[in-house]
């Protein structure tokens, strides 16, 4: 099946994303729990859609004028976003095997049952989080904060909502909040500061608001203790 397309780095990372992962999820190697070499699976899927002279198509890297074949780059990041986003377990040498149950853990689950706005999961205790980078962390004023949830670790939780992100700093746990409903409480402490008009809406990443931890630390008293 030859497709037709603009040979960019845009071009092969959406198909590396889109294509070349979603089908090897539903191929027999993986699905039966075996082990597999990634690229030998991401070749396939590419020599299915694209000829061999698409394939050799040179595009310029993303910082040097230096010139890969698309074949190449296509895998590059079928397995850079693989590994992000933990979709197989890493044996070694290139070689991977789906994720079991016993490989993903309680905290995991529920973690993902939160994210996706489980009713039940919404019920846990948990941590309400506010972290930010040095370069705009500020003393007496405003500044970026991103406030989140976790029913977890919170500075693994932070690790890996930095994972690959464009930052050259570590994050700065700012403060950490053990509460007993972490979902609605979240929810209530983003609200007050969107009412307030805190929230940077533009930016890339969510739940980034312009305040304090005196702030947080205030609305998140407030909505624990109401009476007070």
């Amino acid at each position: 099946m030859e497709i037709h397309f603009e040979a960019t780095r845009s071009f092969c990372y959406k198909f590396g994303r889109y294509t070349v992962l979603a089908e090897i999820q539903l191929m027999p190697e993986v699905t039966g729990g075996h082990e597999f070499k990634l690229t030998d699976l991401a070749n396939r899927v590419i020599s299915k859609y694209l000829t061999s002279e698409q394939q050799q198509i040179k595009v310029k890297k993303a910082q040097s004028d230096k010139l890969e074949p698309i074949h190449s780059i296509i895998k590059f990041f079928a397995s850079f976003i693989a590994k992000e986003q933990g979709m197989f377990v890493r044996i070694g040498d290139g070689i991977y095997r789906s994720k079991s149950a016993e490989d993903i853990s309680d905290v995991e689950l529920e973690e993902a049952a939160l994210d996706d706005g489980d009713e039940d999961a919404a019920e846990f205790e948990g941590w309400i989080y506010a972290f930010s980078f040095p370069v705009l962390v500020k003393s007496g004023v405003p500044f970026p904060i991103k406030i989140g949830k976790t029913i977890g670790d919170v500075e693994t939780r932070v690790a890996q909502q930095c994972k690959g992100s464009a930052s050259f700093e570590n994050p700065i746990i700012l403060g950490q909040w053990q509460v007993n409903r972490v979902g609605p409480t979240e929810l209530a402490a983003h609200n007050v500061l969107k009412a307030r008009n805190k929230w940077r809406e533009n930016v890339p990443g969510t739940e980034w608001f312009d305040t304090t931890v005196a702030e947080i630390q205030l609305i998140l008293n407030f909505i624990n203790n109401p009476s007070m």
